[in-house]
């Protein structure tokens, strides 16, 4: 069956009888190295936008344990923010296999799949996209300088828009720029003891 295409002005209606028993969980999957100021934003304005119970961030590696420590330390205090690191340990499993698995551990969970801008493009690529779609809803962020388009049912989420990446972040600390205001103080603090991305 055609899928009308949709733009980021066109957003996926959430089902407005929720059974009350059901959690709502959203997740958020990436790279988050280091993790900065927008992946924050956007996990707790998706969080509170669409009331969910928590978002729990999947980093998909360490870097020698480092990006795990970070996020633990970005989100400390921060109601509703958590880090799961399951996919820390999944070399051979894809997000489809750890999403099923979440689902298993916790079948009373309707499981909200957050995804920036940069990543719609290669959403067609993904193994088990159509199952993916067919278990969880994916919320779309838009970045900037990214152009947004797809057919797959998104529902869209607007947040502060913030044009900050990991990338940007490690090239400044390697060119002896202190990226203030980029990171949570915590974060950076840690950055900074440790030495990395220098």
């Amino acid at each position: 069956m055609a899928i009308d295409l949709l733009t980021p002005f066109t957003k996926v209606k959430l089902e407005e009888e929720k059974t009350e028993n059901r959690r709502m969980i959203g997740l958020f999957w990436g790279n988050f190295n280091p993790v900065h100021l927008a992946h924050l934003t956007i996990a707790d304005q998706v969080r509170q936008q669409l009331h969910l119970e928590k978002v729990v961030f999947l980093p998909e590696h360490n870097t020698n344990g480092h990006v795990a420590t970070m996020l633990t330390a970005a989100i400390d205090d921060i109601e509703g923010l958590e880090v799961d690191e399951c996919r820390l340990h999944a070399e051979k499993h894809g997000i489809y296999e750890t999403v099923c698995e979440l689902q298993e551990e916790n079948p009373e969970c309707d499981f909200y799949f957050i995804v920036g801008g940069d990543m719609i493009d290669t959403m067609a690529r993904w193994e088990h996209i159509d199952e993916l779609l067919e278990i969880v809803q994916f919320v779309g962020i838009r970045r900037p300088r990214y152009r947004i388009g797809t057919s797959y049912p998104i529902l869209w989420v607007d947040v502060p828009a913030m044009d900050i990446s990991g990338q940007l972040i490690r090239e400044q600390l390697a060119h002896g720029i202190i990226p203030h205001f980029l990171l949570a103080p915590k974060v950076l603090d840690y950055i900074m003891k440790n030495r990395l991305y220098v």
